[in-house]
């Protein structure tokens, strides 16, 4: 079977088809891609396409990016992050993407051949933070969690997104309670709804804050989780925050950091998939 591309309640995706599966319904993984390169659905799918693994991986597009991009250009989403980075951009995108996805879970059960079972979930920077949302809300079912330089706290991506605009944030009242309620730390540390198994893929080379945020966010984990092997986390040598040359638009060769993530990837999501 060769790719699939379309729209599920109206959010775009590229679907790949599982390894080694003839016939019958399979299991289910959906991502959200980074809005770093690669940002777009297609992009993400080509750095990270886990060839091997028995089940649907499904890319969705995050808020205008791939085919939801004004005129097929990121100039209005440069806009919106020089207008305000976190009420603007990495606040309304994420939530927006997080609140679309029970819909287009429905649309995509209809139209592929997936099991009934709980989903897989991966996200990479800011879809990272996506899938953590709907980990910590507990409105859809898991049964795993990966997340790759995620965004796991909104102050330190706002402050990567002020060093590279060279300008400071204005922090109102109201953007600080939005930092607090998108701190996905302190989200885990009040408790979650459930505890699938869960990958955090951190790049050496990863902005330092996210490093050091992913680090907490998996100690938090391993405090809520009564078997805290669940939490696993893995360090990429020579990885920086991006998985693909800029522009990360169009599906591009895999590189090797790349490839290297999705190794580990593949060999995690097959033990899991397959675990009782």
């Amino acid at each position: 079977m060769e790719t699939i591309t379309g729209s599920a309640a109206g959010v775009p995706f590229t679907a790949l088809p599982p390894a080694g599966v003839a016939a019958g319904p399979a299991p289910l993984i959906v991502t959200w891609h980074m809005l770093d390169a690669p940002r777009t659905d297609a992009a993400f799918a080509a750095a990270l396409p886990m060839a091997r693994v028995p089940a649907w991986r499904v890319h969705l597009g995050m808020p205008m990016c791939g085919a939801r991009m004004a005129d097929g250009r990121v100039d209005a989403v440069v806009d919106l992050i020089r207008a305000d980075p976190l009420m603007a951009y990495l606040a309304p995108f994420l939530r927006q993407a997080a609140d679309e996805f029970p819909a287009a879970l429905a649309a995509l059960r209809d139209r592929l051949p997936v099991d009934d079972g709980p989903v897989s979930v991966l996200g990479g920077s800011l879809g990272g933070a996506v899938a953590l949302e709907v980990l910590t809300t507990g409105r859809v079912p898991l049964k795993a969690v990966a997340l790759v330089n995620p965004a796991v706290r909104m102050r330190s991506a706002v402050e990567v997104i002020e060093a590279g605009f060279g300008q400071p944030y204005p922090w109102t009242a109201e953007s600080r309670a939005t930092a607090d309620d998108l701190d996905f730390v302190a989200r885990v540390a009040a408790g979650v709804p459930a505890r699938p198994p869960l990958l955090l893929v951190s790049g050496e080379l990863d902005y330092p804050a996210f490093r050091t945020d992913a680090t907490a966010l998996v100690d938090a984990l391993r405090e809520r989780y009564p078997h805290p092997d669940d939490v696993e986390v893995t360090t990429v040598p020579d990885l920086p925050h991006p998985l693909a040359e800029e522009p990360g638009l169009e599906p591009a060769p895999q590189s090797p950091a790349a490839k290297a993530v999705d190794d580990i990837l593949t060999r995690w999501f097959l033990r899991r998939l397959t675990a009782a």
